[in-house]
């Protein structure tokens, strides 16, 4: 696995012109069954797919913490929530709450999130490839296929299936 994990920024970078080209395709004029394709390419992706053997977002990216998810986690952790925000995040320059420092914070040596229940809904949805309107998160994925190998393979399956 940390082979394919270190290989996928330059695969991704390869690919990067031939995914451009084919999600501004896909946003002009996306097929009726892009939200099941999705869908089923996403769950087929996860059969096969471990994320524990993984972790790479966990380890390279943080999440967007919503005010929301502040609230839920800072509760399961019997905390005010501007206590969870002084000791865990920051604001960055798009004016998000996100993790002061990476790997994130929460995850195990094994690759366990020690707030799985709690986690952020970002978190939860990643890499985001069985959203609704999928074209319209063309950026994301373009970003999530250099972290991600599910959401790399998950992508050249889609260029396979929609010409």
């Amino acid at each position: 696995m940390q082979d394919i994990i270190n290989n996928l920024p330059k695969l991704a970078k390869d690919k990067q012109k031939e995914n451009s080209t084919f999600f501004k395709k896909l946003k002009k004029k996306p097929p009726k069954q892009l939200d099941y394709i999705m869908q089923e390419l996403h769950t087929g992706e996860f059969k096969q797919t471990d994320c524990l053997k993984c972790a790479n977002c966990c380890k390279t990216t943080g999440p967007l913490f919503t005010d929301k998810d502040i609230a839920r986690i800072s509760k399961s952790f019997k905390q005010k929530p501007q206590q969870f925000i002084t000791q865990y995040l920051r604001i960055d320059e798009d004016n998000d709450y996100v993790l002061k420092s990476l790997p994130c914070t929460f995850l195990a040596a094994d690759n366990y999130c020690l707030i799985y229940d709690v986690r952020p809904k970002a978190c939860r949805e990643f890499p985001h490839t069985d959203r609704k309107k999928f074209q319209q998160i063309s950026n994301i994925t373009m970003k999530n296929v250099a972290i991600c190998p599910a959401a790399y393979n998950i992508v050249e399956d889609m260029k396979k299936r929609i010409k």
